[in-house]
């Protein structure tokens, strides 16, 4: 049996992605912090076209702004990119839930519950950023229900520019709200109300929305 073959480049852009994205997210490379591939590949281990594939990314989910020959660095927190972006997601999630409603398993459901009781330990513990990536988890359950790859690639797309600010969401006392809310979303999945278990979902991203209005 043969062990050592190629290692798929593609699985350290993507290591490289979400190491970076990361720490973004939680303020390690603040807005503004110049970003050069070459120390970030050594502080990685890695080499520098893994790290050169994660910035591109990252320049296209907007939180690494590049000008030719002049600088690489972290975007600062555009208040109106971000309400933008969280318009369309908000939408979206609804949208998901509407259609994946009727296609909900028991297994869907046992999905949603492991990752909410994840998501409300992580909270509890104030580990925010596995809490953004529970948080993650249990809305995707939803998305890839839906069977919708548009509503996914938009949701995909513009997220990734909200997690700055769902990171401070779920460091305030408004973020220990979500995990009941959560489990609301389910129930009416279970139920079967549709109609329910969208408006749950909008209103479940709407409380972003205060926050914007406070920090951006």
């Amino acid at each position: 049996m043969q062990y050592i073959g190629r290692v798929d480049r593609s699985l350290l852009s993507e290591q490289a992605l979400t190491v970076i994205r990361r720490a973004i997210v939680a303020g390690e490379l603040a807005p503004g912090t110049p970003v050069k591939d070459v120390e970030l590949a050594a502080r990685m281990g890695l080499s520098r076209t893994p790290v050169r594939e994660a910035l591109a990314r990252l320049t296209d989910e907007g939180l690494i702004e590049t000008k030719p020959h002049s600088y690489t660095r972290v975007t600062q927190l555009d208040s109106a990119a971000v309400r933008d972006a969280h318009a369309v997601v908000q939408s979206m999630h609804g949208l998901a839930t509407r259609l994946a409603v009727p296609k909900i398993t028991p297994r869907h459901l046992d999905a949603m519950r492991a990752a909410n009781l994840r998501f409300a330990t992580a909270v509890d513990a104030s580990a925010l950023e596995d809490a953004i990536a529970c948080d993650d988890a249990f809305h995707d359950v939803l998305v890839r229900a839906s069977e919708n790859r548009a509503v996914a690639a938009t949701i995909r797309r513009y997220t990734p520019l909200l997690h700055r600010a769902i990171y401070l969401y779920l460091g305030s006392p408004l973020g220990r709200d979500s995990a009941p809310m959560h489990e609301r979303i389910i129930a009416a999945c279970e139920a079967g109300d549709v109609a329910e278990a969208a408006d749950l979902a909008e209103r479940n991203w709407a409380t972003l929305a205060a926050l914007l209005r406070e920090k951006c």
